[in-house]
C-alpha cells in the first residue's frame, strides 16, 4: 500500500488545480476522531515501519516502508489532519485505500506530503472525497485527484530511500473525519418510516422533535433494511443507568435480535474503563466498550459503523469499540450467537417499565454492497 518514488511522481501528476470553493450540497455528519491521542486503537499495522504514539501524536521513524491504515472503511467524507513531515523518504496520505494490494493498484487516492524542518508546524490537510472525486487542500493549496474504489480505509504511508540509512520521520496530531451525503430516518415530525413491534409494553411517541421511548419491552425498526453504512444518531438517558439500544442487520419484525450497540451510561466504581454490562457503544454479548464516554441527563452523539463482518462505534467521537466477527454465521439472526450476514432493520429498544431515553438526527451513509 505505500508508495515507492515513482508512484508519487506518478500521483503527483495526477494533481489538478481545484477552482471555487467546495460544494457545500450533501448533508455533512457529525465528527469522529480516528486518532485518540492516547494510543493506535482501530489502526492495523502493514510492513516494517514502527508506529507509535509520543506526546499525543502518531508517530513513526524507524522501518524501511509500511502504513498504518484504519480498521474501519469510509465512503464519501471530510477528513481534516495535521501531520508533519521531516528526514529523508516520502509519507503519503491515502483515503479510500484497500488492506490488500498496492496504492497504485487498488483505486485509492494517494496524496504525498511535503517534507519540512523537524521544528516547523504541523501541515494542515483537508481531504474531501464525494463520488470519484477526492479533493485535498495542503495548507490552504488545493489539487483534485480521482479515486475508483467508492469505499475504504484511511492510510498513513512511510518509505525511506532506497540506501538512505536516515528515513523519514512522520508525526500525526490529528485525524478526523465527518461522513458527507447522509440521508435522515427521522424525520422529526411523526413516526412515519418505522414501524413498531405490536403487543409490546414500549410507549412510542415524538417529543420536541426527538423520537422518545418510555417503558419497555418494546421495539421499533425501520421500514427499511441495511447491512453496510455508517450511521449517526443523537441520545440521551432521562434517567439513572437506563438500559437501552441501537440494533442492526435485525429481521425484519423479529424481536431483539440482530446487533446490538449498547446504551448504558454505567460503569464500576470511578473507573469509566470498566463498563457495566457492555456499557454504551459496545457491541453486546460480543465486545464491551472500552470506556464509558457519555453521561446520564445528558445529549451524546453516537456513530456505529458496519461493513461486512467489522464494526466500530464512537461515542461523542471517541471510538469505543473496534470488532471483526469471526464467528460462524448465526442461524437465528442474533449477533450474541454468532455473525449476522444479512441487511435488516435498525431498531430501537424500550427494555424494560425504567425506560425513558429520547434519539434524535438519526441519519445514515449507505455503502456500496448491501
Amino acid at each position: 500500500m505505500f508508495m515507492t518514488k515513482r508512484a508519487a511522481l506518478v500521483a503527483a501528476a495526477l494533481v489538478l488545480a481545484v477552482s471555487g470553493a467546495w460544494a457545500q450540497d450533501v448533508a455533512e455528519g457529525q465528527w469522529i476522531n480516528l486518532f485518540d491521542g492516547e494510543s493506535l486503537y482501530g489502526w492495523t499495522v502493514f510492513g516494517n515501519a514502527e508506529w507509535g504514539v509520543q506526546d499525543g501524536a502518531i508517530v513513526c521513524a524507524k522501518g524501511d516502508s509500511g502504513m498504518l491504515a484504519s480498521t474501519s472503511q469510509f465512503g464519501d467524507f471530510e477528513l481534516a489532519a495535521k501531520i508533519r513531515v521531516s528526514g529523508n523518504g516520502t509519507a503519503g496520505l491515502e483515503v479510500r485505500g484497500s488492506i490488500e494490494g498496492h496504492a497504485s493498484e487498488t483505486g485509492g487516492a494517494a496524496l504525498t506530503l511535503p517534507a519540512g524542518a523537524a521544528d516547523a508546524a504541523f501541515t494542515e490537510v483537508v481531504i474531501r472525497a464525494l463520488g470519484n472525486t477526492v479533493e485535498a487542500s495542503v495548507n490552504g493549496e488545493k489539487s483534485t485527484l480521482s479515486a475508483s474504489r467508492p469505499l475504504g480505509s484511511i492510510a498513513l504511508q512511510f518509505q525511506k530511500y532506497h540506501r538512505d540509512r536516515r528515513g523519514p520521520k512522520v508525526e500525526v496530531s490529528e485525524v478526523k473525519l465527518r461522513p458527507l451525503g447522509l440521508k435522515p430516518l427521522f424525520n422529526g415530525v411523526d413516526l412515519d418510516g418505522w414501524n413498531i413491534i405490536p403487543d409490546k409494553a414500549s410507549k412510542f411517541s415524538v417529543v420536541d422533535g426527538a423520537l422518545n421511548i418510555k417503558d419497555g419491552n418494546g421495539q421499533i425498526e425501520t421500514a427499511g433494511v441495511y447491512k453496510n453504512f455508517m450511521l449517526q444518531l443523537d441520545i440521551i438517558s432521562n434517567g439513572e443507568h437506563l438500559n437501552s439500544g441501537v440494533f442492526f442487520r435485525g429481521p425484519v419484525g423479529v424481536f431483539w435480535k440482530g446487533y446490538e450497540s449498547q446504551v448504558r451510561n454505567e460503569w464500576q466504581r470511578d473507573d469509566r474503563a470498566k463498563p457495566v454490562d457492555f456499557g454504551t457503544g459496545g457491541v453486546y454479548g460480543v465486545n464491551p466498550a472500552r470506556k464509558v464516554v457519555s453521561t446520564d441527563h445528558e445529549w451524546f452523539a453516537k456513530t456505529v459503523v458496519a461493513n461486512g463482518n467489522h464494526f466500530a462505534v464512537w461515542i461523542n467521537g471517541y471510538q469505543v469499540s473496534d470488532f471483526y466477527d469471526t464467528r460462524p454465521v448465526a442461524a437465528d439472526g442474533d449477533g450474541k450467537n454468532g455473525y449476522v450476514d444479512k441487511a435488516g432493520t435498525i431498531h430501537l429498544q424500550g427494555h424494560d417499565p425504567t425506560t425513558d431515553l429520547s434519539f434524535k438526527n438519526i441519519n445514515i451513509q449507505e455503502y456500496p454492497g448491501d
